[in-house]
């Protein structure tokens, strides 16, 4: 790559704030844009009957995925992640009647549960957010036996990437690294000034502090709220998802959906961007990412089929995520512990894991 001495001639310009933003934010323009062209060829691929759907798997259960692992061709696996892989954490979901973190914000009141994730409100009103943060705030919580899974398969070499709508960092505490992971709804590992004119970066400790001291954040540069990198409603997801989408998921030779009610778009439509022969795997304690006719065709909302006549390559296995991880981690005869606590005890027991 040359540098500046390469080009005597050329004059350097500072670029402002604004335009990087602009800057940034036509990349994620463009890259959404690819992102719906994809769609649109599918869509026409599966009107006119194009390309082949071949049946990889021999049958459409865990152990039939567990044979398809073990025969050696699956090299490159994907998964995607929701709040249900951390619910034996002991981190709410969001969704759950009665239990779900929306059915349990009254005493913060909001005009309407969604509020305290919409940017315009946490503008306005901080308060409520940071104190939902000091009950959910990474470092209280240990990763279950889900999140080491997923770190298996990366020590087992098979592991892609992992795109997690979790904000709780327990992936990277489970010992997965930055470029294994896609943290499509953000994270609170950093966090920056909200000001376009400043955007000065805060670690994941100067945040803790802040927060556990019931101080609202400030910028100590400008003075400007200081937020979590989490993607809030009215935000925009990073441009690191819509790229790394484009190089894994035509890669894909398997996808593994774990703990997501695949609801919230863009993360549930990833489902359908994988090759039309490779299988997906679904552990949750519903089925999830069906769609009807007409979203299926337009790639909204999934269009797995688990159950029709033309079934031919997705598997629902209903459980937990954790008991699901264990099940099929037995069938691909790894040896594992059955509690996170036990397998957190000594870097050998971390090693005999596998």
């Amino acid at each position: 790559m040359s540098d500046a001495s390469d080009f005597p001639n050329q004059v350097e310009e500072e670029v402002s704030p604004e335009e990087q933003e602009q800057s940034e934010d036509s990349s994620e323009e463009e890259a959404a844009g690819d992102t719906e062209m994809d769609f649109l060829r599918s869509l026409f691929s599966s009107t006119l009957g194009l390309g082949s759907a071949e049946k990889v798997l021999d049958e459409l259960t865990l152990a039939g995925v567990a044979r398809y692992i073990n025969g050696g061709k699956c090299k490159n696996i994907v998964c995607m992640v929701g709040a249900g892989i951390s619910t034996s954490a002991g981190i709410p979901d969001f969704r759950s009647p009665g239990t779900g973190l929306y059915a349990n914000l009254q005493k913060y009141n909001l005009p309407y549960p969604e509020a305290i994730f919409q940017i315009d409100y946490f503008k306005k009103h901080p308060e409520p957010f940071f104190a939902l943060a000091r009950e959910l705030y990474p470092g209280q919580f240990k990763p279950t036996i889900c999140h080491y899974f997923i770190k298996m398969l990366k020590d087992q070499g098979l592991l892609r990437r992992c795109y997690t709508q979790n904000i709780d960092t327990l992936e990277r505490v489970a010992g997965l690294q930055g470029e294994d992971l896609i943290e499509a709804h953000g994270t609170f590992y950093t966090s920056h000034c909200v000001s376009f004119c400043c955007r000065k970066e805060y670690t994941l400790d100067w945040m803790k502090e802040k927060i556990f001291a019931d101080a609202i954040p400030k910028c100590e540069k400008c003075g400007s709220l200081v937020k979590p990198d989490i993607v809030f409603f009215g935000e925009s997801l990073p441009s690191r998802f819509f790229t790394s989408v484009k190089q894994d998921f035509p890669r894909c030779d398997l996808l593994i959906v774990m703990g997501t009610s695949l609801q919230v778009q863009p993360f549930a439509s990833l489902v359908s961007r994988v090759p039309k022969s490779c299988p997906r795997l679904l552990i949750n304690m519903e089925k999830a990412g069906e769609a009807g006719p007409m979203l299926g065709l337009l790639g909204f909302g999934g269009g797995m089929d688990f159950d029709s006549d033309k079934a031919y390559r997705d598997v629902a296995h209903i459980s937990t995520c954790d008991d699901g991880c264990l099940a099929l981690a037995e069938l691909l005869g790894w040896k594992v512990r059955h509690s996170p606590a036990e397998f957190l005890s000594s870097p050998q027991e971390r090693s005999d894991l596998i």
